[in-house]
């Protein structure tokens, strides 16, 4: 047993499940992370839930610290490329940020035709379908072949335990929910940032397929990013090397991301409606595996965990009694 797989398999025992910190301002409990707002900041908690199918399924273990890390590093990487919403990084799961109003829609960039949920690109394509999000698809795609260029496709933003819907510009605009000119530069902002993290990526031997972003205003009106960026959450992750040649034998790409567990998922019947599975000890341990190599391939740097108990720790380095 590896020593990453030591740790995972120990941290196995106190999962940061949920938060519930008085006196630390209103909580929102997102999919995975748990908001709490004061005045003109927000603290961020990540916690180790995963969610996917637009369900949460349960946690993984470090998951949350594993995620906070990657986004901090993007967001230190991208800041001169578009504002963001952090302040600082005072515990391995939490982020303060500044307090902003978020925009309605999520801007998913894609580049690959894949997926394996009822609303993904290839689903969609499968079933015959050549216009997404607006966009018309060429035919004779084959499944996890690149797109002739990468595309912009919204998605509205559900509650917990609803499900997001892929709308296209004009659609979106019609719902009146966010103005033209607030979507145009969080579509110039969503563009630059998944330019420059293909190009970062390809220098580490990955292929970022595709990616949301999630973006707010300030007080201010400033449009920036917020939540995260570039995590193995909120993007798929291929390995170069490996791509082509599975590709041409039809087979899936290697990759690090929560793939992993759809798959896992959906090979026991569920893609999202009914029960959801008891995800075993031994995937979960495998998918948090993958994303402390999603960290390390992608930062350069081995992954650090705190076995620390997460909700006594985090009390102690936000100040909490």
């Amino acid at each position: 047993m590896s020593d990453l797989e030591a740790t995972l398999r120990a941290a196995l025992a106190h999962p940061l499940d949920r938060t519930d910190f008085v006196g630390l301002g209103e909580k929102y409990e997102g999919k995975v992370r748990d908001n709490y707002t004061s005045g003109d900041r927000r603290v961020l908690v990540t916690t180790d839930r995963i969610s996917a199918f637009d369900r949460v399924l349960g946690t993984l273990p470090l998951k949350g610290q594993i995620l906070n890390a990657t986004a901090a590093y993007w967001f230190e990487e991208t800041k001169h490329l578009a504002p963001n919403h952090v302040l600082e990084v005072p515990d391995p799961n939490v982020v303060i940020g500044v307090e902003c109003q978020p925009l309605p829609v999520e801007l998913v960039m894609r580049s690959y035709v894949t997926g394996v949920t009822s609303t993904s690109l290839w689903t969609h394509y499968e079933r015959g379908l050549r216009t997404f999000a607006g966009h018309r698809l060429p035919d004779g795609l084959k499944k996890n072949e690149r797109l002739p260029a990468p595309i912009l496709t919204p998605s509205t933003k559900a509650e917990k335990g609803g499900h997001d819907v892929t709308v296209s510009r004009e659609e979106l605009l019609a719902m009146g929910q966010v103005s033209a000119r607030d979507f145009e530069r969080a579509a110039e902002i969503a563009r630059t940032l998944f330019e420059f993290g293909q190009a970062r990526c390809r220098e580490r031997g990955l292929i970022l397929v595709d990616t949301k972003y999630e973006l707010g205003k300030t007080k201010a009106g400033e449009i920036v990013v917020i939540d995260e960026i570039h995590t193995p959450d909120s993007s798929r992750y291929w390995f170069v090397d490996s791509y082509a040649e599975r590709f041409g034998a039809g087979q899936e790409p290697e990759s690090f991301d929560k793939e992993h567990v759809r798959r896992w998922l959906a090979a026991q019947g569920f893609v999202g409606d009914g029960p959801i599975p008891t995800i075993p000890d031994d995937v979960k341990v495998e998918a948090s595996r993958r994303y402390a190599e999603a960290y390390a391939a992608i930062t350069g740097r081995r992954f650090e965990a705190n076995l620390d108990e997460p909700v006594a720790r985090i009390r102690r380095n936000l100040g909490l009694a």
